[in-house]
């Protein structure tokens, strides 16, 4: 199965920081999934494994069936599922063929425990989009 090429990866802002080895080492954990325009890649309120990062195609995001967002290539979600082990928070839709990489739990949890920067950038990330949240129910 294909890896994501390390350009990806290094667009991902959780792992901008990494050094080429240990990015590669992430690489060869992530596994490659494709989805035809229409399919539910994550549905809100159920339970997933897997945090993506787009490669190819736009995927649409939305919550309580309000299109909230579009993702594109560089783009990533999963990330909150991943650290909770809680249900979706967001439903994310094909808009194209969609080609991701996938990583599960499994491997993302080393992963931010033995890299306190991806840890850091993670929690930056999350706060984001806390306050983006906040501020549409508002």
């Amino acid at each position: 199965m294909a890896q994501p090429p390390l350009e990806l990866l290094q667009r991902v802002p959780i792992f901008s920081t990494m050094e080429r080895d240990d990015l590669e080492r992430l690489a060869r954990s992530f596994k490659e999934r494709t989805f035809g325009e229409g399919d539910t890649v994550a549905a809100e309120g159920k339970g997933g494994v897997g945090f993506f990062v787009i490669s190819d195609g736009q995927a649409g995001v939305s919550v309580h069936g309000e299109e909230r967002a579009t993702l594109g290539p560089g783009d990533y979600f999963g990330e909150i599922a991943l650290i909770d082990d809680g249900a979706r928070s967001a439903t994310i839709t094909a808009k194209s063929e969609l080609r991701c990489f996938g990583l599960t739990p499994w491997d993302f949890r080393p992963l931010v425990e033995t890299h306190a920067e991806i840890a850091w950038k993670l929690l930056q990330a999350m706060a984001k989009k806390l306050r983006a949240a906040e501020q549409h129910e508002s």
